[in-house]
């Protein structure tokens, strides 16, 4: 299969700039439901807060590269973007599962 249609896995971490993470994570909730929840591709997400309260990460689930790039390439992603970089660190990955690990069968 091709890599731009092969299932891609973003795990995003952003290091933040200011104490307190509401902000990044409001602004990171609201452009995941209002953009890209809806677009082609989209299968799931989950946000996360480090313990010491300093990084935020997302991890997102794709169908394909091509698809997540083309809701990247969206004006009202990069928008969203810079108002976040205004918060944060920008740590960027896209990785695809090489293997999954699950506890056995009790």
């Amino acid at each position: 299969m091709p890599k731009q249609q092969r299932r891609v896995i973003l795990i995003n971490t952003f290091r933040l700039k200011a104490e307190d993470p509401a902000e990044l994570i409001a602004l990171l909730t609201k452009v995941t439901e209002e953009s890209v929840a809806t677009a082609p591709g989209f299968e799931g997400a989950t946000l996360h807060l480090s313990l010491d309260g300093e990084r935020v990460v997302m991890y997102a689930r794709w169908r394909s590269l091509a698809e997540y790039q083309a809701m990247r390439a969206g004006s009202s992603s990069m928008s969203a973007l810079r108002e976040i970089m205004e918060t944060a660190i920008f740590e960027p990955g896209v990785f695809e599962v090489v293997r999954e690990f699950r506890p056995p069968d009790v």
